[in-house]
Formats: C-alpha cells, structure tokens, sequence
C-alpha cells in the first residue's frame, strides 16, 4: 500500500483528518529504514506499512497511524528519541516510546518475571490504550511472516501471541484481529491439527458455498417482503474455533454443527428481534442455542442475537442478527470507541466502563501476595465469560461453562487430555462428565496409554 492508500482510506471515515502528519511520518520511517531487510526478503518499511495499515482498518486517527510507521525507528535504527519528540511533537513520541517498551517484553515461563511483565502491559493499556492497538496491529503482521523464523521461534511467538494478544484483542472487541492472531498461533502451535481442519473444510466449501447462498437468497427476499432493511452474507467458521469446539465438546469435525453460517445486518434493535421472529417462521430452531447478547452485552461490548436453526434438509445454521452499528463494535471494540473520546460523552463513559478491568486491577496490585496471585487475576480478568479452575500447582485454567475434566485435561495438554483415566475435584473421585464450578480444584490421573 501506497502513502496515498492510507491517507485516502483516513479521510473516508475522518473528513478532517491532518494527513500531513502521516506523510511526514511516512517519509521518516521510509528514509530510517532504507536498506534493511525482513527475514522474509521484503524490504523491512513494508512492515510499518503494514501496521499502520491495520491501524485504518481499526479507523484509528491521524496521529495514532502515524506512530504506527514508526513504530520501530526507536529501537531498530539510528533514529532517537529526541528526534522523534523534536519532529513530531510529544504525543506521537510517547505512543512510539510505548511500543517500544512493550516490544522488549518477553512473556518468560518464570512465573516472578512473567507476573511483571503482565504488570507492564497492565501499565501501557491504563497509559493510552493506543500504545496496545499499536502493539497488536504490530504482532498482527509478524504472525503473517512467521513462516521465515526458525521452529522454536514460530512456537515461541504463536504460543506467546495465542495466551496473551489474541485474549486482549477479545476482551477490547476486536473481533477480526482476535481471529487472526488465533488462526495464525493454531497454525503453528498444532500445526498437525490445523492442516487436517483446514482439508477438511476445504473439501465441503463448494456444498457449504451452495448452501449459504440458498440460505442467503431466502432471507434477503424474506426480509424485502416484511420491509425490515437489511443485508445477508455468509459467515466462514474460524479454523481455531473450529479445533476448540471439537477439544471443549469432545466432537469430531463432523459433528461440529454450526459450520454453516449467516449474519444479518439490520439497522436497528427493533429489527434485530424483527429478523429474529423471521428466521425462527422459516426454520426450526434448536432449542438450547439462543443466546441474547443485545439485551446483555459480553464484557467487550460485544452485542448480536445468536440462534441455530434446523435449515433446508435437515442442516443446522448458526445465524448471526446485529446492527451496522453493533457490527462496527463487535469488529473495532474499544477503537471504535476511542476515535469519537471528546465528541461523544456517552461513547467516551462507555470506553471508560470497558477498561474499568484495567483499573480495578491496578488499584487491587497491591493486595495481592505474590507473582502467582497477581497472573491468576490477569487471566480471570481477560476472559471474563469462563469457568475458573485450578491446577494441583495453584495456576488458573480458563474453561467454557459448563466444562468437565476431560475438557480440563485437553486445555492442559492433548496428551493429558487423550490419557485421561480419573479425576479428583477438590481431593473427591469425581465422574469425567461432572460440570466443574469456579474455583475447583482439579487433579487428572493418567494412564500410560491414550484411551
């Protein structure tokens, strides 16, 4: 993408954005690191490009993009911080200066050291929120060149980016970079298991393709008839997704039912429930599989109605129904938020309630012992929609509702997981079926072989 790329797509969603400011920092990143090479062979600048191109899609402002090409000056050429404060102005310089401490924070499996480096990240997010959509707009690009690193490297930084990106990419909203950041670790955390998915969807895409534009077709004539304003599109199924269902569940792909999917975009809540009632008078709905997320919000602000419906011969469809507006949150988040702070008092409270968490556990440090005490409320506060269990060793693992111990054993490891045999939940033999609550504590017994 060309400098005029960015800056066009800028002025789409900000009229009276200072473009200039992009330019010069264009220029500068441009100029700092000519000559040098990515792994990959590219010249390095296309990777500041890349960032700040993320940052668009995010519809962040002019000096937020512009810290995104130069993310790197500071700690990759001979660039220094006075120069980027004298040139561009303290804001930008403090944004850079930002990514550049959280870029040398290693994720280490020292329990001491890995409890402050979650503490600094703590820190950046409470700082200016931008220096972490910085920081992912940034991991989201290297994830796409890993391919270029070494083995260990590519584990390294998928597992790195699949415990602690793709969850704050979740708990702030964004959606589509929280698929990608886990799509992308999956390939090469489980790269055996996301081969076998990837084929397999693959063979069913023209039956699936065929299906949703019948679903689609339908709907979109459907809702002309009842004069609800509104589009259809099929919805694909993240690999991820996919592999943690069948792991949470127990299922074989084949099982896994809502591989066809569609999402409608209507224009207001009234015509959500509208499109609802609609849906429901063509197809069977499942019972068990409506979730309302419009009259109760997801902690990230995330609202759709979800429903799943027996549609034509026999199929299960997931069906998706939000607003434009809800459907700009559930993809931007926090961001979407944050480009209308000073305009909008009610969108500037509602960023603020989103990180209260941020808050609450900064002011709670204090109270907390020791390293371990203070990673298990960063984990319980970054997936807020789980079930919270504890390892033999005190370490929290995150669980859906309504999980039992064999999906326990399965987050510890797919060994554990295959060569479950028992379970003790707190010191009591338990059934593999039993529903754990918070705050169990969960011992697997093994057998020497995969059952």
């Amino acid at each position: 993408m060309k400098v005029q790329g960015l800056t066009d797509a800028l002025l789409e969603y900000m009229p009276d954005a200072d473009v200039d400011i992009i330019l010069n920092a264009y220029i500068y990143s441009a100029k700092a690191h000519r000559g040098q090479s990515r792994r990959s062979g590219e010249a390095y600048f296309s990777h500041p490009l890349e960032v700040a191109n993320n940052l668009i899609k995010l519809k962040l402002d002019a000096t937020t993009v512009a810290a995104g090409l130069l993310h790197d000056t500071i700690e990759d050429t001979l660039s220094t911080p006075e120069e980027i404060k004298e040139l561009f102005g303290e804001e930008i310089y403090q944004l850079v200066d930002g990514v550049t401490k959280i870029s040398k924070i290693h994720f280490s499996s020292h329990e001491e050291s890995q409890a402050e480096n979650y503490r600094k990240m703590i820190f950046a997010m409470a700082r200016d929120i931008r220096v972490v959509l910085i920081k992912l707009a940034d991991r989201a690009h290297n994830m796409q060149t890993l391919a270029f690193l070494s083995e260990e490297r590519q584990r390294r930084i998928a597992r790195e980016t699949l415990e602690i990106y793709a969850p704050i990419a979740d708990r702030l909203g964004i959606g589509w970079m929280k698929d990608e950041l886990e799509d992308g670790s999956f390939r090469y955390i489980y790269p055996y298991e996301y081969r076998e998915i990837e084929e397999k969807v693959a063979r069913g895409k023209e039956y699936r393709d065929n299906y949703v534009e019948k679903i689609t077709s339908c709907l979109v004539k459907e809702l002309a008839g009842a004069e609800i304003p509104g589009t259809v599109a099929g919805r694909p199924k993240q690999f991820f997704s996919i592999y943690r269902k069948m792991i949470d569940q127990n299922i074989s792909f084949e099982d896994v039912y809502d591989l066809i999917g569609v999402r409608v975009l209507t224009e207001s809540s009234r015509d959500c429930y509208s499109v609802l009632g609609l849906v429901h008078s063509l197809w069977k709905p499942i019972p068990g599989k409506f979730k309302d997320y419009i009259a109760m919000p997801k902690p990230n602000m995330y609202q759709s109605l979800h429903t799943t419906v027996l549609g034509p011969r026999g199929a299960r469809v997931e069906v998706q129904i939000r607003s434009k507006e809800m459907h700009k949150v559930s993809e931007g988040g926090i961001a979407a938020h944050w480009r209308y702070k000073g305009k909008e008092g009610d969108e500037e409270n509602s960023m603020s309630q989103q990180l209260l968490w941020v808050r609450h556990l900064l002011e709670n440090q204090k109270d907390l012992k020791n390293p371990k005490e203070f990673l298990n409320a960063f984990k319980v506060n970054l997936f807020p929609d789980s079930v919270y269990v504890f390892t033999p060793g005190g370490d929290v693992i995150a669980l859906p509702h309504n999980a039992t111990p064999v999906d326990f054993a399965f987050q510890v490891h797919t060994d554990v997981g295959y060569r479950c045999q028992s379970v003790k939940v707190n010191g009591k033999l338990v059934p593999l079926r039993y529903i754990l609550r918070d705050g169990d504590k969960v011992e697997i017994n093994t057998s020497a072989k995969a059952s």
